[in-house]
């Protein structure tokens, strides 16, 4: 395989690889296709700095000019920011964007790709994608649970987005043998919500636990990666019931509008930010940095019982 023909990890990134130093890698879709400019500068930089406060190191990754992105630099970060002409790329996209020289910001699925191309197993994000509500009719499944499946890389996000059919995605990870492990809890989060109605795989006390879990899978060689579900904390939590009202209002104008595939969570979270007057964007910047923190704590876990 010819990683070095598409792959263009940062100097200081491969540094850290080389070194086995704590890294924590990060994606690109919440900026160009989450928040507006230059909110999400401000975004991109601050989850960075939590990660290095933390004592890891942060890898934004994304596809710009038939490059897989392994960190960027000011100017690829500005780029992503602007989202000027930039894509959503999930995994079938990749060849795509790679070979067309097309910019492409990274979804969970990618981002977990690019990393595991890199040799980092530790990411953080909002929450996953699953199963759509309605994907009895639609199939409308997201490629992050295959991902899951199949690519060594733990997933740390405040559980799966609201949006969905959560009790579906829990089904489908179980079947694909990711386990679903808790950050001190026994609920599965539901994005905005510290609880969904279901229940984690295992409710694991603190970071170095779940490292020694991660570790102990993946010494096994058992195939796939591990979402690690982190509730947003209780200050920023919104009520589930009041949350529910706003999405199915949301699903409504998708289905109203046509709208499927991957753009319906752009589309939700869009509506869902105007019904909730910008509550759920705040809420969602502070389930990112908390999901940063417990990630940067997870990957200098690993690090240390690695040596």
């Amino acid at each position: 395989m010819n990683l070095d023909k598409y792959l263009t990890i940062t100097p200081e990134i491969q540094e850290a690889i080389g070194n086995k130093k704590p890294i924590v890698a990060l994606e690109s879709t919440i900026l160009s296709h989450g928040m507006p400019y230059p909110e999400n500068i401000a975004f991109a930089h601050r989850v960075e700095e939590i990660v290095r406060e933390e004592g890891a190191i942060p890898a934004t990754t994304a596809i710009i000019h038939g490059k897989l992105k392994v960190g960027l630099t000011a100017e690829e970060l500005e780029l992503m920011c602007k989202g000027e002409e930039v894509g959503k790329v999930s995994r079938r996209d990749v060849a795509v964007y790679l070979a067309t020289g097309k910019v492409g910001a990274t979804t969970v699925a990618t981002t977990m790709m690019i990393a595991a191309m890199a040799g980092i197993r530790i990411f953080t994000t909002g929450g996953i994608g699953g199963v759509h509500r309605g994907a009895a009719e639609t199939m409308d499944i997201s490629a992050d649970l295959q991902e899951l499946a199949h690519t060594p890389v733990a997933v740390v996000g405040a559980g799966a987005k609201s949006l969905l059919d959560i009790g579906l995605t829990l089904e489908y990870l179980e079947t694909m043998g990711v386990p679903v492990i808790g950050v001190d809890t026994e609920d599965f989060p539901a994005f905005y919500c510290r609880k969904s109605g279901f229940k984690v795989d295992f409710n694991a006390k603190d970071e170095t636990l779940i490292a020694k879990i991660l570790k102990t899978k993946w010494d096994l060689n058992l195939a796939g990666g591990a979402l690690i579900a982190n509730p947003i904390p209780a200050a920023y939590e919104l009520d589930f019931d009041e949350m529910e009202a706003v999405i199915n209002r949301a699903l409504v104008l998708a289905k109203e509008g046509g709208i499927h595939g991957k753009e319906t969570t752009p589309f939700l979270l869009k509506h869902i930010k105007e019904m909730t007057k910008g509550v759920s964007l705040a809420s969602n910047l502070q389930l990112a940095y908390n999901n940063a923190r417990v990630a940067s704590k997870i990957a200098v876990a690993l690090t240390v019982l690695d040596e």
